[in-house]
């Protein structure tokens, strides 16, 4: 038989592939782009966002006491960089822009201190030079009211004892409040560290507003892909409605802190710079300045004029200062621009302050802003979901 016409030898059919066991997922540097990934659950996103507000919580709790200057600083930066940006378009370095910048800022908050504080301190001098005639011209006031109460409803309702008490309860709360002033403005720089405002803020200003677009720039890159669109429209929402309020609010407060210093001095009280002030400054809290310094005014008014005359001036320098606000200020300088209600701030800063002081009240209102954004995004949500649009069911 030649081997032409030999039979094929019988070939073992080949082995069937043997299931390969399961490969570990490779070290990060050698994994490809293309390689799969678990998509991040919802437990787990929900357990990160948590996990972060609760460490920024307990790094504002543990550290509250140091935070003040950064968090200064961060504000001067946030301030600044819209100029900033503007001098680098023209061909400035960022760097040179923001030294002269924070220098200008610096020096105008030394002048105002040079300024001011002399005229402050001659202030509280007269008030309590003076502290002994205000009571005795606020109980004469007070007394010739009542009598005069006396004579229209008789002495059963308003008698001589109760004239007596109300004479000398508005002596004793003239009195309070006059060196609870003096001790606040007095010890007023006592209450911060002169070194951290003077150097450290400054410094920490500078290379923060130096470094801004970079740090922005850095903080985008880190948000999460899947919610990177959503996320940077919140932010830029809640940067238009922050920027807004608080750069409309602080003219607003140069605005009325001016003309209420001014216009006391001028109807002749004596302490009418530094009630003006104070009432100037207390509007970033919306009508509480108003009112503040309103009931400050008018009791030294009365307590100096001993008229009703006095008072009306005062009562009327105030109620020009509304209108002026309500009318001409507020609407020409914030306008529609603004979404931050007024009791939800006045809750904010007040809420910020019980928690973490000074600092809180720093942070109110950039969170009232933040929060107020996501609560109008998640509303938008819901009356665009089933949830709301779905009819109600009827009866089979």
């Amino acid at each position: 038989m030649t081997p032409e016409s030999r039979p094929p030898a019988s070939v073992p059919p080949p082995a069937p592939p043997r299931a390969a066991p399961p490969a570990s997922h490779p070290p990060a540097a050698l994994r490809s782009p293309d390689w799969p990934r678990a998509a991040a659950t919802r437990n787990q996103r929900m357990a990160l966002t948590l996990g972060l507000v609760g460490a920024l919580l307990l790094v504002l709790w543990v550290f509250s006491t140091i935070l003040t200057p950064f968090v200064l600083a961060g504000c001067i930066a946030y301030f600044l960089d819209p100029p900033a940006t503007r001098l680098a378009r023209l061909g400035v370095p960022r760097g040179v822009a923001a030294f002269l910048l924070v220098l200008g800022l610096a020096a105008l908050c030394l002048l105002a201190v040079l300024l001011l504080y002399p005229l402050l301190i001659a202030q509280i001098g007269v008030l309590i030079t003076r502290l002994p005639a205000y009571v005795t011209g606020i109980g004469t006031l007070v007394q010739d009211a009542l009598e005069r109460a006396q004579e229209a409803f008789g002495p059963e309702v308003v008698d001589a004892q109760l004239r007596d008490l109300a004479v000398r309860q508005a002596g004793a709360i003239l009195t309070f409040l006059a060196t609870a002033v003096g001790r606040v403005l007095g010890g007023g720089l006592a209450l911060f560290n002169v070194f951290t405002l003077v150097v450290v803020t400054p410094i920490v200003g500078f290379y923060l507003l130096r470094d801004w677009p970079r740090i922005v720039r850095r903080i985008d890159s880190w948000l999460p892909r899947r919610s990177a669109h959503v996320l940077r429209q919140l932010a830029v929402d809640t940067d238009r409605v922050l920027a807004a309020w608080l750069r409309g609010q602080l003219l607003c407060c140069l605005i009325l802190a001016l003309y209420y210093a001014f216009s006391l001095q001028l109807v002749g009280l004596e302490l009418g710079l530094i009630v003006g002030l104070m009432a100037g400054v207390l509007s970033f809290i919306p009508y509480v300045g108003s009112v503040t310094g309103l009931a400050a005014a008018g009791l030294l008014a009365a307590a100096q004029f001993g008229t009703w005359n006095g008072v009306g001036m005062v009562l009327a320098v105030f109620v020009a200062g509304q209108i002026v606000e309500g009318y001409i200020i507020y609407p020409r300088l914030l306008g529609d621009r603004v979404e931050l209600h007024a009791v939800w701030v006045i809750f904010a800063l007040f809420a910020g302050g019980v928690a973490f002081g000074f600092l809180g009240v720093l942070l109110a209102v950039p969170m009232a802003a933040a929060i107020g954004v996501v609560a109008r995004f998640w509303l938008r949500r819901y009356l665009e979901s089933p949830l709301y649009l779905d009819p109600p069911r009827t009866g089979a």
